[in-house]
């Protein structure tokens, strides 16, 4: 059943995704295009995440038909769970192989960033013994040149520019793997950690850069965890409080346009908000997950959703609206064969 959710933002955001020729994470289209990252507008965006290259993939066709003008992994885009990077790299080339997504890949820029199952390790972070190799494989899964500078940072963050002043969309994409530190459980059970952190000071001194006095009109921050749910026991930003307030903190502060966080991971969808002070507009979290697998329907408390959660195969797509006064966007949560579980209208 379609289930319509409808929201009016009083300063709006919105989805897009797009790429800056000399730091990106994109397909071998999206480089091929860089000359027009800037001089043409983006109208719509696909993400999602969660792809194991063993099970059936249903919904590339589905994301095919829909011509997005990019394409964004919010990770585990494979299920590699290994410290092999020939395991990674034969299941990277299976996913790659899959004769539709190729379509996809010929016809659309591809951006991303990993999760966990991708990155080599459940639940990993910073720990992990092979994350330098295993970002050469991501990147080489992004079709990202040997010269870019990408191959010689630590870490998979990102940022990606598209569409003319007045139009502009600027993707940031975290790495929430390469510097996050190791969780902290009881029992076996995520606890909270306060002294933890997610990005890194590097990484945390480039997103500010980003933020701050920003020319774009829209940011879409992606996260391969959840930003900002604090109840659940899986991964999330809320497992290092300080971390997570620091994120909000950061966005209050610089005060950029329309921003939103998206994520994936947790094999389910839904839309959550946050009111953050001194922002100005309320912040949205919007999580699709996953392509090839779901959670049972279930119960799970989050006091941040807005609507109902969705526990089918999913991928989120974004239409912008440039010509509508103010700018406005139409979110959705689709699935197979067409169908649209959750649909947000949002204006700027």
């Amino acid at each position: 059943m379609k289930k319509l959710l409808t929201l009016s933002l009083f300063a709006g955001i919105a989805l897009a995704g797009c790429r800056t020729p000399k730091s990106d994470t994109s397909s071998t289209l999206s480089f091929k295009q860089a000359d027009s990252s800037r001089t043409k507008a983006i109208t719509k965006i696909a993400f999602g995440s969660c792809s194991d290259q063993k099970r059936p993939q249903p919904l590339w066709d589905d994301i095919v038909a829909q011509k997005p003008d990019v394409w964004v992994w919010l990770g585990d885009n494979i299920y590699g769970d290994s410290e092999s990077m020939d395991t990674l790299r034969a299941k990277y080339a299976i996913q790659k192989s899959n004769p539709v997504y190729q379509q996809l890949r010929q016809l659309t820029p591809i951006i991303g960033v990993w999760d966990d199952h991708d990155y080599g390790v459940n639940d990993g972070g910073k720990e992990y013994p092979k994350r330098k190799e295993s970002q050469q494989l991501m990147l080489d899964f992004l079709d990202v040149p040997s010269t870019s500078p990408l191959r010689q940072q630590e870490g998979g963050y990102s940022v990606h520019t598209y569409g003319p002043k007045g139009q502009r969309v600027k993707v940031i994409l975290l790495d929430a793997r390469y510097f996050r530190d190791p969780l902290k459980k009881e029992n076996k059970v995520n606890v909270p950690d306060p002294s933890g952190d997610m990005l890194g000071e590097a990484q945390w001194k480039w997103l500010e850069q980003q933020l701050t006095k920003s020319d774009a009109d829209v940011h879409i921050i992606g996260s391969g965890v959840q930003v900002l749910p604090e109840e659940h026991v899986y991964e999330k930003w809320a497992n290092f409080p300080t971390a997570r307030k620091r994120l909000l903190d950061l966005i209050a502060k610089t005060k950029p346009k329309g921003a939103l966080f998206i994520s994936g991971d947790r094999h389910m969808a839904e839309v959550s908000k946050v009111s953050v002070p001194g922002l100005g507009y309320d912040l949205f979290d919007i999580t699709s997950s996953g392509l090839t697998h779901v959670s049972a329907p279930h119960v799970e408390a989050n006091q941040y959703r807005v609507g109902d959660m969705v526990t089918k195969l999913n991928y989120g797509l974004i239409t912008i609206n440039w010509a509508a006064k103010p700018i406005t966007a139409t979110v959705r949560i689709n699935g197979d064969e067409q169908a649209t579980y959750l649909t947000q209208q949002i204006s700027f």
